[in-house]
């Protein structure tokens, strides 16, 4: 959990990011950007201008991670549950999402950054589907840096996908019952190219993780902030490294087993 009045707010913004420890960040951020409507409606605007306010919040993020050297950025854009939200709503995110991908593919290749998505993708609007594997093939070769977009993404629905893909392959005999493991269930998952999260982001003051990641975030440090997404930027991202970097990360062991030991990585 955030600590309110914690002695940053008055520091710069190059003196906060000072405090940033380089050799502890972590390799994967995973963030559940909320409060898009609320912040429109506090101001007594349509909720998608919300929603396009919070698009510099995603590029304050995605820049703070490629300066700072963190591999991998997953942001929860849009669930499985948000297809229940009203069409015209739906609509206006599917365009502000097909638009945000045709501004940021000049960024996303100049800074290397590979662009992928998660989640039942083929759900989506055509136009977006045929943006979403332009940027993802255009951007297949770049090594910087993962940006991970869930898209119309359930936790619960990945990992019984995986499941119905390892029982098929189990059918098919290419490995044994007794080789079923979690590692073997991980590559089975969307984000099997990827490192798991070692810290997830959630804004807006909802305490909870909304089906995201489910099995991914085992051991995740988790970070929840009232501050609404359009307003979570570079500052409050540079915040949840530092109170991530304060916490002992002991995957089950003991404090006593970490500390001599240089091989269980704490960041």
């Amino acid at each position: 959990m955030r600590k309110i009045g914690s002695g940053n707010d008055a520091l710069s913004d190059d003196q906060l990011q000072a405090l940033v420890n380089r050799a502890r960040l972590p390799r994967h951020v995973a963030i559940i950007m909320d409060g898009n409507g609320r912040w429109a409606e506090m101001r007594g605007l349509p909720r998608i201008a919300g929603h396009r306010e919070g698009i510099g919040s995603v590029r304050d993020a995605v820049t703070a991670c490629r300066e700072l050297g963190i591999y991998a950025l997953t942001i929860y854009a849009f669930s499985m549950e948000n297809w229940q939200r009203p069409p015209d709503e739906v609509n206006e995110l599917m365009t502000l999402l097909e638009g945000y991908l045709q501004k940021e593919m000049a960024t996303l290749m100049e800074h290397r950054i590979r662009f992928k998505t998660i989640g039942q993708v083929h759900r989506l609007p055509a136009s977006v589907v045929h943006w979403i594997r332009a940027a993802e093939s255009a951007t297949l070769a770049n090594d910087k840096m993962v940006l991970t977009i869930a898209l119309s993404y359930g936790g619960r629905a990945e990992i019984v996908e995986a499941i119905l893909k390892l029982y098929d392959d189990l059918q098919k005999g290419l490995f044994k019952r007794e080789s079923v493991n979690e590692t073997l269930v991980g590559q089975y998952l969307n984000t099997a190219d990827l490192p798991d999260p070692d810290l997830m982001i959630r804004t807006s003051g909802e305490n909870r993780i909304s089906n995201f990641l489910l099995w991914q975030m085992a051991y995740t440090e988790l970070y929840f902030t009232p501050t609404l997404w359009p307003d979570f930027r570079r500052r409050d991202f540079l915040e949840a490294l530092i109170n991530y970097q304060q916490r002992e990360r002991r995957f089950g062991l003991v404090k006593e087993q970490i500390q001599p030991r240089s091989g269980v990585r704490q960041g």
